[in-house]
């Protein structure tokens, strides 16, 4: 069961991304998150080396959307300047806003990546419609909310199973 918090990848930002080896393997779109994920969650709006990952994003062929369980208003006044699609109040882990998410994106799951700070919420999400997912360091926890912060304990939990099953795993592979 907590397989399904397991990550496909995990790197320190999205600035770790290997675009080129993802693409070669047949991605074309990627579904992040926005706080914590892209910027700290009470940054307005995008930083300089984020602006030049997103070009590079597009000149990499990339297709992108955010999708963000935050607001209209915060997602909206970071996205519509970058000329992003997005998904606001997704109310991840659903299904629907990756679906919603595929839909504007044009693409199947197995042509997109999910990229996100939360196993709870994001790379759930995301394993649950077979999309690879990308975990990364948040940016800055001091700034979540009382929702993010409870999320984070159950990561806890589930990171300290994921490791006793690992290391279960690893005593059966040497048997």
């Amino acid at each position: 069961m907590f397989e399904r918090f397991m990550p496909k990848l995990r790197v320190d930002s999205v600035f770790d991304i290997d675009l080129d080896a993802l693409y070669a393997k047949g991605y074309r779109g990627i579904i992040t998150d926005l706080d914590n994920t892209l910027v700290g969650a009470k940054a307005p709006l995008a930083t300089p080396e984020l602006m030049e990952w997103l070009q590079k994003v597009k000149e990499s062929g990339f297709k992108l959307v955010i999708v963000s369980n935050n607001n209209l208003d915060r997602v909206s006044n970071f996205s519509t300047p970058l000329n992003i699609e997005f998904v606001h109040s997704a109310r991840k882990p659903s299904r629907s806003p990756f679906r919603r998410a595929l839909e504007l994106l044009d693409l199947r799951p197995d042509q997109a990546i999910v990229v996100g700070d939360q196993m709870m919420t994001d790379v759930y999400g995301g394993n649950r419609l077979g999309l690879f997912t990308v975990l990364v360091l948040p940016i800055a926890i001091g700034e979540e909310g009382l929702g993010t912060r409870i999320n984070r304990r159950l990561e806890w939990i589930v990171k300290r199973r994921l490791g006793k099953l690992g290391q279960w795993i690893e005593e059966e592979k040497s048997k």
